[in-house]
């Protein structure tokens, strides 16, 4: 099938972080800091993880081997800049030469900003310009203990001016962290519900990744493949989250969903997300969750050989008339291979891949937007900043601020 691939068009593919992967792994943290010749460390988590008991036998074995440990606890959802600012402060009083992010993307994404502003000083939003940005940045170690953000493997974070009600981005390659870690066993205590707001948020990650105005070969081979092991084992997870098997695989998913989209961009759904995270302080994965169908529904059009490829990706065989898909592990799924669609059965595949995710959504319990009481007051606010996102450039269609206001009034009626 066709998917629109301009095979001769330029692209960079960048990716300095080393990962590593694996059940048990994070047993091996103190080994990883030991071969990189570090002492001094920082460890940048949130209240929840720091009482985990996993995390005081980290620290105790970091002790152990001799290293300095200071731990900044206080890492809120929706990262502030006064938590960067805090941090910061913490790891020049106690001369940290390294960090270790240990949690959800907010923790990670703080540190990322933490590791410029221990160094070169200032504020946070003087870096939104990357030339500003020194060559040397603390280096940063990222256990993530959520699937979702994939931020162990991206240049970016996005902080929140508590002042302008704003989410920034401060973005470039020397934010990478050094080292992902990535092991399951980390995500086994995830609430029912912030595994799937999670994985969804990874999905939506791959989907806006592969869609992208910005999108070339490498992720897009990341993002389908994403989008696949989301599908197929979010539910399952999210019924037993006890299954290793199953979050193991929606890890691999949201990492390499960060890969994705860090080499391409995001778009609407994320747009609006940042807009409501900064106004609100709502959770970004949920918003992200909660909007992807809908914008994918509005997007649709302007976008079918991606959304129908990527129904493939996601088991979407047939589509009917009615608009039911037919997965893959149905016996009954024809072999499509040598068949020449036609351009209204890839509109009909396309049409059922936005079913699919709005069913999955529906499944896996997440809440509906009307849920969040945002005053219908603030919706041209919501839109003008979604507008005026970054990342709108790169979304297929380039939305207006009143093609925002549509989807806000479409996802206030839940229909």
């Amino acid at each position: 099938m066709n998917t629109g691939l301009n095979s001769s068009a330029s692209f960079s593919f960048i990716l300095p972080t080393r990962i590593e992967y694996g059940i048990g792994s994070h047993r091996k943290i103190p080994d990883f800091l030991q071969e990189a010749g570090v002492r001094r460390i920082l460890i940048i988590t949130d209240p929840g993880v720091a009482k985990l008991s996993w995390f005081t036998q980290l620290k105790a074995r970091l002790t152990q081997r001799d290293c300095e440990v200071e731990v900044f606890s206080g890492v809120e959802p929706n990262p502030k800049d006064r938590n960067v600012e805090e941090a910061a402060e913490v790891a020049r009083k106690v001369k940290a030469d390294c960090l270790l992010a240990v949690g959800g993307g907010s923790p990670i994404d703080c540190a990322k900003v933490v590791s410029i502003l221990a160094v070169y000083g200032g504020k946070p939003r003087d870096y939104e310009d990357p030339s500003r940005i020194g060559p040397h940045p603390l280096p940063l170690i990222a256990v993530p203990t959520t699937a979702g953000t994939g931020s162990e493997v991206t240049f970016g974070a996005v902080i929140t001016d508590t002042k302008a009600r704003f989410k920034f981005t401060v973005k470039s390659p020397l934010l990478a962290p050094k080292i992902a870690l990535l092991d399951p066993e980390l995500t086994l205590s995830m609430h029912p519900s912030l595994t799937a707001s999670t994985g969804m948020d990874a999905l939506t990650h791959a989907i806006e990744a592969y869609t992208s105005r910005a999108s070339e070969p490498l992720a897009d081979a990341c993002a389908l493949y994403a989008a696949e092991l989301l599908l197929s084992y979010l539910p399952r997870v999210v019924q037993q989250g006890t299954d290793i098997e199953a979050r193991s695989a929606v890890l691999l998913g949201s990492l390499l969903a960060g890969i994705a989209f860090s080499h391409s961009d995001v778009g609407a759904v994320h747009c609006i997300a940042e807009a409501l995270g900064g106004m609100y302080d709502l959770p970004h994965g949920v918003c992200n969750a909660v909007c992807l169908p809908y914008v994918m529904e509005y997007c649709l059009e302007s976008n079918i050989l991606r959304y129908a490829r990527l129904g493939q990706a996601m088991g979407v065989y047939s589509t009917p008339p009615t608009g039911v898909s037919i997965p893959k592990s149905s016996p009954t799924a024809p072999d499509t291979r040598g068949i020449r669609e036609t351009q209204e059965s890839v509109r009909r595949r396309a049409q059922a891949t936005v079913h699919l995710v709005k069913d999955l959504a529906r499944q896996v319990g997440l809440p509906d937007f009307r849920s969040f009481a945002v005053p219908e007051s603030d919706f041209p606010l919501i839109a003008e900043k979604a507008a005026a996102n970054g990342s709108n450039k790169d979304n297929v269609p380039i939305l207006t601020q009143e093609d925002y206001l549509r989807i806000l009034k479409r996802l206030q009626g839940g229909g």
